[in-house]
């Protein structure tokens, strides 16, 4: 079976820094595979906000869901690395887009990327919904800084 690829955006809209804490470490003391996502889910509502939205609108129940996730480990990370999250969106679709992650370490060595599939989602309804203009305009050329 051939090894997962992740191709990253073209253009990056946030750049997070996060700390590898010791509860993100693994049984071989480097940073788990299931931490990691925690890790991405915090750089994607970084980004959300960066954004003036929110995976969830608790007052519409309109929000995000996510689909699928492709991770691609290029090193391992340790307790006091400080990562490096880059955020970009690409392939936009009637119903959601695709988030690209590039993770590096605090020397510059990439330790993964990543990509998700995000969908908007009817959270009430239980069904998609098509991804507003205003969002998609956002996640192509991000936010105005005055």
């Amino acid at each position: 079976m051939p090894r997962i690829r992740v191709t990253l955006p073209d253009t990056f809209l946030l750049a997070v820094e996060l700390p590898v804490r010791v509860g993100d470490l693994n049984y071989g003391a480097h940073l788990g595979n299931d931490a990691l996502l925690g890790l991405l889910h915090e750089a994607r509502v970084q980004l959300l906000t960066h954004l003036g939205t929110a995976e969830l609108d608790a007052a519409t129940g309109q929000g995000l869901i996510m689909a699928d996730v492709a991770v691609e480990y290029r090193a391992e990370a340790f307790h006091g690395d400080v990562l490096r999250i880059r955020v970009g969106a690409a392939d936009w679709h009637k119903y959601g887009f695709d988030l690209g992650y590039e993770v590096t370490n605090q020397h510059g060595r990439e330790v993964a990327r990543a990509k998700t599939g995000m969908l908007c989602f009817d959270y009430r309804a239980r069904k998609l919904r098509p991804l507003p203009e205003e969002l998609a305009e956002r996640l192509r050329v991000g936010v105005s800084q005055p």
